[in-house]
């Protein structure tokens, strides 16, 4: 190995040192807040975003006024294709089962229930990148109101 080669080969070793001291030095020792996006959410507004689902693009066999369903049991929305990588924003003051396909090629169907947190309802963020058929349930079998929302 020349004498060059190996000059290069120690400053690519130093400079990995220093980035992985660097990243060490200013990390953070709490395990973080999602709600937090910080460099995360700037690369996104970079990038352009993900964005979310135009309420008027989903359709529902449950009753809908405006954009809140009420939900009897269960119903099921068709959200159209977003023609890219897109999030339906589900909003209720109550618990609500979900049951929605997996984005890109996975065969699976990703089920939950979601429960309030700290008095500000009930969210679920379902990622779309094709049409698909979202499956909406109450607890119990009551009737629960949802919302589509944009945020």
């Amino acid at each position: 190995m020349s004498g060059r080669r190996k000059l290069l080969l120690a400053a690519v070793a130093v400079l990995l040192v220093v980035f992985f001291v660097v990243a060490v030095g200013v990390g953070r020792a709490d395990r973080g807040d999602p709600a937090d996006g910080g460099a995360v959410r700037w690369l996104g507004r970079l990038a352009g975003g993900s964005g979310t689902v135009d309420p008027a693009t989903v359709r529902a066999d449950c009753d809908r006024t405006g954009d809140v369903l009420t939900v009897v049991g269960g119903c099921v929305l068709r959200v159209d294709d977003p023609g890219s990588l897109r999030t339906l924003v589900l909003r209720s003051p109550a618990a609500f089962t979900v049951a929605a396909p997996a984005p890109g090629d996975a065969e699976l169907t990703v089920r939950d229930e979601v429960t309030p947190a700290d008095g500000d309802g009930a969210v679920a963020r379902i990622t779309v990148d094709r049409a698909a058929e979202v499956g909406l349930g109450c607890p119990g079998g009551v009737t629960c109101t949802v919302t589509i929302a944009t945020n």
